[in-house]
């Protein structure tokens, strides 16, 4: 039994890699709009995926993951404007960057627990982007950091490799979270005092899920600098843009759910792209955010993918009535 749920899950995760890696030959998605929006939703899968490890499986919950971003969108940056190389060096090196970057923000933040760590993380993010504003003679301040000589102008390679990124992301997921190391991330999660009391050192597996997920949120900003060929400290430090949405996408599509961010990432994406085609809405698209933050609460507080059997029997109950129409 236990084999055959195995093989139905990575059925599953394989017939969706398949599906994603043939999408830019689909004619109705093989263009610069959708692919670009295709890329975005694998960015933010990656995101929520990390989030999702540190917050929804260890518990500690983050509002400052846009200082991740932020240190790998300016790893990048800072290769390219100072030391002459291309910026997809960035990505190597702001595993290190972002790295010992994640040491010091858990150093400072895990001696805080529940809303304290919350805050914390969410203050280490508004210093990381004030530095970036001040420190001129490095990242250029608020002028920003713009790559000039972009590798490619076709859409099709960046989504590859941000496809990899997801891939290499959900297996490190699934690696993680069915370890020894995952089951002391839940552990902590549901009761820190009774992990200590099991002998588990709690400071020590917040850290690792801390740095595990800082670093990969990191590689998303090294790739954003590099897709988007420009970055400012505005943009990759943002608490609504980063952070928040970071909180969304986990929230919509399901906390601790191996599918949730993928989901949310879905939805999210595809929510803010109908509202921006409505110019009478503008800017108040955040406004509907927080509408369907609390419509999901209410009535799934599990996410989409937590209460899948919910969605799936509210879908067929509304079919039922149209398909009795239709007869």
């Amino acid at each position: 039994m236990a084999q055959s749920s195995w093989f139905r899950n990575y059925k599953v995760a394989a017939c969706v890699l398949v599906a994603l890696a043939a999408a830019p030959l689909v004619p109705v998605l093989n263009s610069s709009y959708m692919l670009h929006v295709l890329i975005l939703m694998l960015m933010w899968s990656v995101i929520g995926m990390s989030w999702n490890l540190l917050s929804g499986y260890c518990g500690q919950v983050s509002f400052g993951h846009a200082a991740f971003f932020g240190l790998g969108a300016y790893t990048a940056g800072i290769l390219y404007l100072h030391g002459g190389v291309s910026g997809w060096w960035g990505l190597p090196a702001s595993v290190i960057v972002v790295g010992l970057g994640s040491l010091v923000i858990g150093y400072i933040c895990l001696r805080l627990r529940g809303p304290y760590f919350a805050l914390g993380t969410l203050a280490m993010g508004e210093v990381l982007r004030v530095t970036a504003e001040n420190m001129e003679w490095l990242t250029e301040g608020t002028m920003g950091i713009m790559i000039e000589k972009r590798t490619w102008v076709a859409k099709e390679p960046f989504y590859y490799i941000v496809l990899a990124l997801a891939v290499g992301t959900f297996v490190i997921m699934e690696l993680l979270v069915r370890s020894k190391w995952g089951y002391y991330f839940v552990a902590i999660r549901e009761d820190q005092d009774a992990a200590e009391s099991l002998g588990i050192d709690t400071t020590r597996y917040k850290t690792i899920a801390l740095v595990i997920s800082g670093v990969l949120t990191g590689l998303v900003g090294a790739f954003y600098t590099n897709y988007m060929g420009f970055i400012d400290p505005e943009v990759v430090f943002a608490l609504h843009d980063i952070s928040i949405i970071t909180i969304m996408v986990v929230m919509v599509g399901g906390v601790a759910t191996r599918w949730g961010p993928f989901a949310g990432a879905l939805i999210m994406i595809v929510l803010s792209e109908l509202i921006r085609a409505m110019p009478k809405i503008g800017t108040a698209h955040q406004t509907l955010f927080g509408v369907l933050l609390i419509v999901i609460i209410i009535y799934l507080p599990n996410g989409v993918m937590g209460d899948f059997r919910k969605v799936f029997r509210l879908v067929r109950r509304g079919a039922a009535p149209a398909r009795a129409g239709g007869e």
